[in-house]
């Protein structure tokens, strides 16, 4: 089975690269796992020229940059793990701008096709220097909404607050990584597309 895991953060080994690692070196004993670190892709968001709306079963995006890259890896991905810290009670531009991207999967104006992705396995990590409540709840209503629109089977969303360097992690690290791996391990949707 094929992971792919998007880094959000700029800093790679900050909070979010920590538990992220945590969780892919467990999904490495048992499945290919590529990770993708957004800050290392030159990409902008979506212009909204539609271009992609011009086409039916690919993405068609009319950006020719490091972003038709990454969409490629997450459309031959049976998984994807999206880990981002909060920035302004929000996604960090570069996940913004992945998130718009986004749109070229979905053939909103083209008759009877569907989103690209439908039914694609999906994750999500945050991390955040405040509570959940106060700093998460803005991301995670917005990965739900995007997931919905893709038509995405999300798997789990993870929160860890009110840490701002990986020193002050603890065991956070190694539990929600588990937790992640085990939610993932008991899901439905996982364990069919691994008989499949």
């Amino acid at each position: 089975m094929k992971i792919v895991t998007v880094m959000g953060s700029p800093r790679l080994t900050g909070n979010t690269g920590t538990i992220l690692k945590a969780f892919e070196r467990g999904a490495a004993q048992t499945h290919e796992v590529e990770r993708i670190n957004l800050i290392d892709y030159n990409y902008s968001g979506c212009l909204g020229c539609d271009t992609c709306q011009e086409v039916s079963d690919v993405p068609g995006c009319g950006l020719e940059d490091d972003g038709t890259a990454i969409i490629r890896s997450i459309l031959a991905a049976d998984l994807v793990v999206y880990a981002t810290p909060v920035y302004i009670w929000s996604f960090p531009a570069g996940m913004k701008a992945l998130m718009e991207r986004h749109f070229a999967l979905v053939k909103s104006r083209l008759p009877g096709a569907p989103s690209l992705i439908a039914g694609k396995l999906v994750m999500l990590l945050v991390t955040c220097k405040g509570t959940a409540i106060e700093s998460a709840d803005l991301v995670l209503e917005t990965f739900k909404r995007e997931m919905d629109y893709l038509d995405c089977t999300t798997v789990g969303r993870y929160v860890v607050d009110s840490t701002t360097s990986p020193n002050e992690l603890g065991e956070r690290r190694k539990d929600t990584a588990q937790m992640m791996l085990h939610d993932l391990a008991a899901n439905p949707a996982w364990i069919a597309l691994s008989r499949g």
